[in-house]
């Protein structure tokens, strides 16, 4: 960002440009609360830094979680295949 350009994205739209997605799947993610939003009376807005912020951090949690074995649902991982014996 540089020192003219406005920290604030107003809107589904915007915030969709900002990250790569479409205005329908950040209205679902902001209703879901899965992303950081904040309204200025009706308008959906968000902030760069926050966004980029937040990104930072939904990447960390991942790594930690690849380190801990876990799946996206926090289950192990399995390493090996499963054998199932024939009764």
């Amino acid at each position: 960002m540089t020192l003219h350009e406005p920290d604030i994205l107003t809107g589904h739209k915007a915030i969709a440009r900002f990250l790569g997605m479409t205005p329908r799947q950040v209205a679902w993610h902001d209703e879901q609360g899965n992303i950081p939003t904040f309204k200025i009376g009706r308008t959906v807005c968000a902030r760069k830094s926050t966004l980029l912020q937040w990104i930072e951090d939904q990447e960390q949690a991942r790594r930690d979680e690849r380190k801990k074995g876990l799946n996206d649902k926090g289950a192990k991982y399995c390493t090996k295949p499963q054998r199932h014996e024939k009764a």
